[in-house]
């Protein structure tokens, strides 16, 4: 389906050092600011106390920070859960005091202000088990990575394989270099939306990828240059409906899907745009500068061509006669 037609390639790649300026900036960047800052890692990986309340009415959150402020636990975190009479209260682990007895301090401090709120659920999360989620999710994200590693492998020659890796991880690291200087909270969700960016980017320049090996195979007089210029062209009506729906898609979440899914969409936000990014202007450039061209992927075609004609050799003539 095309929503639109581009009748000219657009020369992409005489930008190709451009974008790879500004992408070595940025990366660089993202690598200073988790060096340095840090993420701001949730309860669900340092461990804590979740304490979930309902109001017959709208929460003032601004009321209720104030009050559990007034108890001495100023890094708590309030946010509306659902609907804004269910307020999410997250508490770190506070030495010389249990989760039951934090959220026995809570709840007393809001009733004295408000009678009428009730506790909806009480979750506790040691810090042994904040670590093993903390390793659980290093590990599945390396495991996702080392899969979308043998998967390019086997699907593409190796040059094109390295730059979509390349590619993505400018992806990733790019969203952890946002969360670390605006020290976003870092959860269990935010990493969700991570390893959905992965699946996503690759799916991006897998694309991109299929279309310049067939180009190399269709515009024989061409350069490299103009063929992957064109496999971007070709694939731009495409790549603006897919993403711009699934964009749709996460804005919605971004906007009404309250505080609890505010992150995962905002991960998912810029992972969706750096992957649009990354596909064209990143892996493609990589994978020029790395040498590719049709002698790469031509010469396993021209084999196996000379070999079914080896195999089906022309009649003579004067069998038959």
């Amino acid at each position: 389906m095309e929503f639109f037609r581009v009748k000219h390639d657009i020369p992409f790649m005489s930008y190709g050092r451009l974008t790879t300026a500004i992408s070595m900036i940025t990366f660089v960047l993202a690598i200073v600011f988790l060096a340095t800052r840090g993420l701001n890692f949730g309860v669900d990986f340092t461990g804590g106390t979740m304490i979930e309340v309902n109001y017959p009415h709208a929460a003032d959150l601004t009321k209720i920070r104030t009050t559990i402020d007034s108890i001495g636990l100023k890094d708590a975190t309030v946010q509306n859960f659902g609907t804004s009479r269910d307020v999410l209260i997250r508490l770190p682990v506070r030495t010389g005091l249990t989760g039951a007895q934090l959220s026995d301090k809570v709840l007393g401090s809001l009733h004295a202000v408000d009678s009428s709120v009730r506790m909806s659920r009480i979750e506790f999360v040691g810090p042994q088990v904040g670590t093993e989620l903390y390793e659980k999710g290093s590990l599945a994200l390396l495991l996702v990575i080392a899969g979308i590693v043998i998967y390019l492998a086997m699907r593409f020659e190796w040059r094109f394989a390295v730059a979509a890796v390349i590619a993505n991880m400018h992806d990733v690291i790019i969203i952890l270099g946002f969360f670390a200087f605006f020290q976003w909270e870092f959860n269990l969700t935010v990493l969700a939306a991570v390893l959905a960016v992965l699946g996503y980017s690759v799916n991006e320049s897998v694309v991109v990828f299929d279309r310049v090996r067939e180009n190399f195979r269709k515009m024989r007089k061409a350069s490299v240059t103009q063929v992957i210029d064109n496999a971007i062209t070709r694939t731009m009506s495409r790549t603006i409906i897919t993403h711009f729906s699934t964009q749709l898609m996460v804005l919605s979440m971004l906007l009404f899907g309250g505080e609890v899914l505010h992150n995962f969409a905002l991960a998912l936000t810029i992972g969706i745009l750096f992957g649009i990014y990354s596909s064209v202007l990143v892996a493609c450039p990589i994978a020029m500068w790395l040498g590719v061209n049709r002698a790469n992927l031509m010469s396993d075609v021209e084999k196996k061509d000379g070999d079914k004609k080896e195999t089906h050799p022309e009649p003579d003539p004067s069998e038959f006669a």
